[in-house]
């Protein structure tokens, strides 16, 4: 496979993940705004039940954002130094 054939893979592989991440933050807003909303209309003077969901929901979007932005080179240098290892015949 030529170079240009490689960063078209890899490039498609990372806007895959970004747009993973995009659709991912999407459903978040559009399902929190209406938990949110739920709570809100039906019994606004009750603890606040959504923020379990929007906490939670919101550390797992962080996680998807940075495997998403910044997951990329830190795999890369994982791999490169595995490369280098094996290339010189270390075992794992």
């Amino acid at each position: 496979m030529d170079d240009d054939q490689a960063l078209r893979d890899r490039a498609y592989r990372i806007a895959e993940e970004k747009t993973g991440f995009y659709i991912h933050l999407a459903a978040f807003l559009f399902v929190n705004a209406g938990l949110w909303a739920l709570w809100y209309f039906t019994s606004p003077d009750s603890f606040p039940w959504p923020v379990f969901v929007t906490g939670f929901w919101g550390f797992g979007l962080l996680m998807h954002g940075a495997g998403a932005f910044f997951g990329g080179r830190y795999t890369e240098a994982l791999a490169e130094k595995e490369y280098r290892r094996l290339k010189e015949g270390r075992k794992p």
